[in-house]
């Protein structure tokens, strides 16, 4: 079930690290940045450059989904199976207006809304939680860091 925990995690970061297999069988991961919490069971993102992906899915999908909040590296790992809604079809339209609210210069360039029922869903976190480490430090010592990288 998708909680609140990652519901928020999902929300600020949207960007999600889907991984698939690919009709080879070889395995394929790729960042998909127009993710939307649909329920407390479904994820759902915008088909806007995801040949690849969408390949992979329609061939077997089964598929993982890895988010994380780059301040706290706390995040998830949504595991479920794939189903496209393509545009011009009714379930697609239902839904489209949500990423015309979110991303309105991007709705347009959807073509296929990839929405993942999950199955499964696993907590992430960094090694350093294990130590005793405090979410507040792990956002100061992040936000420093970044701070560093781009002044």
């Amino acid at each position: 079930m998708i909680n609140d925990h990652v519901r928020d995690t999902i929300d600020r970061f949207p960007l999600g690290f889907v991984a698939t297999v690919t009709p080879g069988g070889r395995p394929a991961v790729s960042p998909k940045g127009t993710f939307l919490v649909l329920d407390d069971k479904t994820v759902a993102f915008g088909d806007i450059r995801s040949p690849g992906t969408v390949t992979n899915l329609a061939a077997n999908p089964e598929c993982e989904v890895n988010f994380v909040n780059i301040l706290t590296r706390k995040g998830a790992r949504l595991r479920g199976q794939a189903r496209m809604l393509r545009r011009g079809t009714d379930a697609f339209e239902a839904l489209i207006s949500r990423w015309h609210a979110t991303w309105p210069d991007l709705a347009d360039r959807i073509g296929t809304l990839v929405v993942i029922d999950v199955a499964a869903v696993k907590p992430l976190t960094t090694p350093p939680y294990d130590d005793g480490a405090s979410e507040e430090e792990m956002i100061a010592a992040y936000k420093a860091k970044l701070a560093g990288m781009y002044p």
